[in-house]
């Protein structure tokens, strides 16, 4: 099983919840929920991992709890950095 860092930059308060694009060296994620008690957080860990095609539980908070940009530690199948490459291409529209 593979094992993948990967850097995300949220945008709580977003009209729609979409993950694509780059913000510098970090996937964009957009999510609904606004910065409050989490859940813009979780959103965003649900997001990504439904954008890599994993499980909620192999996506982990790593740093970045209560800021936008966060680590997350990905677990999952093999091409996962190709997925993560492909997702960073993608403008988030």
């Amino acid at each position: 099983m593979a094992v993948t860092r990967l850097t995300i930059r949220v945008r709580p308060g977003a009209a729609s919840t979409r993950v694509g694009g780059a913000y510098g060296e970090a996937l964009a994620v957009a999510v609904r929920p606004r910065a409050a008690e989490g859940k813009a957080t979780e959103a965003a860990l649900v997001a990504v991992a439904e954008a890599l095609g994993v499980r909620r539980r192999d996506v982990r908070l790593i740093s970045g709890a209560k800021s936008r940009t966060k680590v997350l530690e990905v677990s999952g199948s093999d091409g996962l950095d190709e997925r993560v490459r492909v997702l960073r291409g993608r403008a988030s529209r």
